[in-house]
């Protein structure tokens, strides 16, 4: 079989400039940042910032098992087969982060017929714009420890800092360290923590903002800790914010790539979907809306988490809501959450196993995750289009199993998607099912319902989503939670979105918990105030922001020849 990284290889870029072009973006309008990427102009971007906007797509999922359901390659194959049927259309997604690719997931770039190039590069960096998030926000780190050494004339409390250091790479060892060791010239002794570049306030500054005026105001409000007499501590107060403003500089500008069918392809910004807000660039979906007529964009893990995050952060902060929803979805994702191979798979079934017949647990776990999934986002007031993305062991009476629970929950359309096999030709159903969904959608008027208004309570509205998403009987907060709570009201920032910070296997915090649980509370950890992103994030039971290395990470099975030539990566 024909790997991923061969495919890439085999295929034959067309110039960035022709790239460029297809969308009506001139050559002196990006930057050429290597073969067949390049970044586009901050003038191209505010000349295209009144321009008529496109329609909206966002592809997300059921809740993920360990096989992999093609979210990013039914993104990349959508995108696609909507220009294999005539229409304008791009994509935007993000950038892969180190930590996955070195652990686990070994690739972010699609797969199959259905990728993005250069595969290779995009995966190993492609533009630097993680590292720049990773230096910016270490340099605020520095700086809060330089200031409090000499004088601190922001009154910081060294023992209430909650700005942590960050790395682009899964260390579980640094999730709590101690800092300042080695006596008075190396600072202060005290407690701190890194988290994963994905989970950084500054990713999530960098995706939300709007223009440069609006980074630059949006890194002073970054509060890092509490004063000795109890008020918050921005950026503002440190003198931080100009310097991160410059690090992040040419990384706020969205990257343009290409399909492997050479259709353009906008990649910007990185934030995991469990531990941060899991959606791509504010400012790329802009470039994107005003130079083609169907945008698609992908929003991390299942919908509980992405999604749901999508609605309430990111279209509150752009005002752009989602003109169509795709919902990915697999046999043997069915499988899993119908109990195939108990609780998360537990150990990976054999090929025989997985592959085997069973539409009775496909139907079990259509009828229950599946139709959550579907439900919870009709829910928004938006079309749901379901792409049963099929695999070789498939059979016909399984995916009727999927199609007739997805119809009985209220899916628009129910399709077959082959792209990861066939490339834009192999989801053209599924681009003419979005382009029906799209057209009708636009025609009836129907606006995009939230599930609360802005000035709820943040608290309320976690609650809303555990009991209206998750279907939880309520939350359970720590004493450390409450006060966290309390101080963030006390401080005027009670009416932020809330960012849930959970598992992305199931609707619980519970892992274990396949389909659809019922019957129980979620425990909320901790809550974190990233007033400059414009959100708390509620940590909820046992999830950590600095992910760890599996067992056998994908990176020992990663080379380079005497050519510079990379083996065995990504497929």
């Amino acid at each position: 079989m024909t790997t991923d990284l061969e495919i890439a290889r085999s295929a034959k870029m067309e110039p960035i400039e022709a790239i460029a072009w297809k969308l009506g973006i001139s050559a002196h309008e990006i930057v050429p940042m290597g073969q067949g990427v390049a970044k586009i102009t901050w003038q191209a971007l505010k000349e295209r910032f009144s321009k008529p906007q496109g329609n909206l797509v966002l592809v997300t999922s059921v809740n993920p098992t360990p096989f992999g359901e093609g979210k990013t390659v039914t993104t990349i194959g959508l995108t696609q087969a909507l220009c294999h049927i005539g229409q304008s259309a791009t994509c935007v997604i993000r950038e892969p982060s180190m930590g996955p690719v070195f652990g686990i997931k070994g690739g972010a770039a699609g797969g199959g017929r259905s990728q993005v190039l250069p595969m290779e590069d995009i995966n190993l960096h492609l533009t630097g714009d993680l590292h720049a998030v990773t230096s910016a926000h270490n340099l605020l780190s520095a700086l809060i420890d330089n200031h409090i050494k000499h004088g601190n004339e922001a009154k910081l409390d060294p023992t209430r800092i909650s700005w942590p250091r960050v790395m682009d790479m899964n260390d579980r060892s640094l999730r709590q360290i101690v800092i300042g060791m080695g006596g008075p010239a190396n600072g202060n002794v005290r407690e701190d923590r890194f988290d994963i570049t994905a989970a950084s306030e500054v990713m999530a500054i960098l995706v939300l903002a709007k223009d440069y005026g609006d980074l630059r105001t949006r890194l002073g409000e970054i509060v890092v800790g509490t004063s000795t007499d109890g008020n918050p501590v921005k950026a503002s107060e440190i003198g931080g914010a100009g310097a991160m403003a410059l690090l992040l500089r040419q990384a706020f500008l969205p990257n343009l790539t290409q399909t492997l069918e050479g259709n353009p392809a906008f990649i910007h910004g990185g934030p995991f979907a469990n531990i941060a807000h899991g959606n791509s660039s504010i400012i790329a979906d802009r470039m994107a809306l005003a130079s083609a007529d169907f945008v698609v964009t992908e929003a991390g893990f299942g919908s509980d988490m992405g999604a749901e995050k999508f609605m309430h952060i990111k279209a509150a902060t752009s005002g752009k809501g989602p003109d169509c929803i795709v919902m990915n979805v697999t046999v043997r994702s069915m499988k899993l959450h119908g109990g195939a191979f108990g609780d998360r798979g537990g150990i990976r079934p054999d090929k025989a196993t997985l592959e085997a017949e069973n539409v009775e647990a496909v139907t079990v776990g259509a009828t229950s995750n599946l139709d959550r999934h579907i439900r919870n986002m009709a829910a928004f007031g938006i079309p749901v289009v379901v792409s049963i993305n099929r695999f070789t062991s498939d059979t016909d009476a399984e995916i009727s199993a999927i199609s007739n629970a997805a119809q009985n929950s209220g899916a628009s359309s129910v399709c077959i998607t082959e792209v990861h096999a066939k490339g834009g030709e192999g989801g053209e159903d599924l681009a003419h099912a979005v382009v029906r969904a799209v057209q009708d959608h636009v025609a009836a008027g129907r606006p995009f319902v939230p599930l609360f208004t802005p000035e709820t309570d943040l608290l309320a509205k976690a609650e809303s989503i555990a009991h209206r998403l998750y279907k939880a009987d309520g939350l359970e907060m720590t004493a450390k939670a409450q006060r966290e709570l309390d101080r963030i009201r006390s401080w005027g920032y009670g009416h932020l979105p809330i960012c849930m910070a959970k598992t992305q296997y199931s609707f619980s915090h519970d892992a274990s918990q396949l389909g659809a649980p019922t019957d129980f509370t979620i425990p909320v950890r901790e809550f974190r105030l990233n007033a400059g992103a414009g959100f708390v994030v509620a940590v909820l039971g046992n999830m950590m922001t600095m992910p760890g290395l599996p067992k056998r990470p994908a990176a020992l099975d990663m080379d380079m020849d005497e050519d510079g030539n990379l083996m065995g990566v990504f497929g």
